[in-house]
């Protein structure tokens, strides 16, 4: 190649630009992508994969099944359903509210700064998620109880006591549904790009004002799905709540433990507030499906 086609030669590649070097870089097409993933599965994986998908599917198949639709609209309508339908969605949005409020500052924290032991931290937050429910309530009783490490002086100087109270169901449910919203907003705060807060503060905005104005619009599709994952674990809580709440009908008895209660009486009063849980998760899952449910 001459000298005078050089020009010519890096006029093209120029022309081309970044999408040819994509073009370059990029593995199979999504159509050889798909003629892939369309060829034979084979049987010792196919076997094994169809089983657990059975094996999810079945109990709610049997729910859908046994369900008692005849008389359905009775038992959703009945008092005690009403109740404890009201007191769960009010109790569940009320642990959201406190999550969000000390969520999103601790995955800022966990997020944007460094600091000795934040490994350490993170464990201890995301505890919640392996954590026994019913240890979770024991655990509460031990720090807010009457006799309690925080408790006895909540009770002793402000005459406050979170067991067996409708407050007690909020602080149970926040305790397990607070990681889930530390989780998501802590990844989506990793993934936003943080110069642009520092491009903030370089023009004069203090560090608050920039997590304010910059970093929470950024961020918003993320706490929005924290918070509907934390509100839908506090919806579903048992054991926590139980534990540390008890189960008195109109004060304590959520949805979860209505169905426990009536499982052992009326079991199509149970499998009716089982249907309801079941309609409220699966629309939880459909609501965040572009969130959770996609793959790039």
């Amino acid at each position: 190649m001459t000298s005078g086609d050089k020009p010519d030669a890096a006029a093209d590649t120029l022309a081309a630009g970044p999408r040819a070097g994509r073009a370059r870089k990029t593995g199979p097409s999504r159509r050889q992508e798909r003629r892939l993933r369309g060829r034979g599965v084979p049987l010792p994986l196919l076997l094994p994969a169809l089983l657990g998908l059975a094996f999810l599917l079945l109990p709610l198949l049997a729910l859908l099944v046994r369900a008692p639709w005849s008389t359905l609209p009775d038992q959703l309508t009945s008092a005690e359903v009403w109740q404890a339908l009201r007191l769960s969605l009010v109790c569940a949005t009320s642990a959201t509210l406190v999550c969000l409020v000390v969520g999103v500052p601790l995955a800022w924290l966990l997020a944007r700064t460094d600091f000795p032991g934040r490994g350490l931290v993170r464990a201890l937050v995301t505890l919640p998620l392996v954590l026994p429910p019913v240890v979770g309530g024991v655990a509460l009783l031990l720090a807010l109880g009457r006799n309690g490490i925080v408790g006895q002086w909540l009770d002793s100087w402000f005459g406050i006591t979170l067991p067996f109270t409708t407050t007690g169901v909020v602080v149970a449910e926040t305790f397990v549904a607070l990681p889930f919203l530390v989780i998501s907003v802590e990844g989506t705060l990793r993934a936003a790009d943080p110069r642009y807060e520092e491009a903030a503060t370089t023009l004069g905005a203090s560090r608050f004002t920039a997590f304010r104005r910059v970093t929470l619009p950024l961020i918003a599709p993320g706490i929005a799905a924290g918070a509907v994952l934390a509100w839908a674990r506090a919806l579903g809580e048992f054991g926590a709540t139980i534990t540390f709440a008890g189960n008195f009908p109109g004060r304590t008895q959520t949805m979860p433990l209505a169905v426990y209660l009536a499982l052992q009486n009326n079991p199509e009063a149970a499998i009716a507030l089982s249907l309801v849980l079941l309609t409220v998760s699966i629309a939880v899952l459909a609501g965040l499906r572009d969130r959770w449910m996609t793959t790039s």
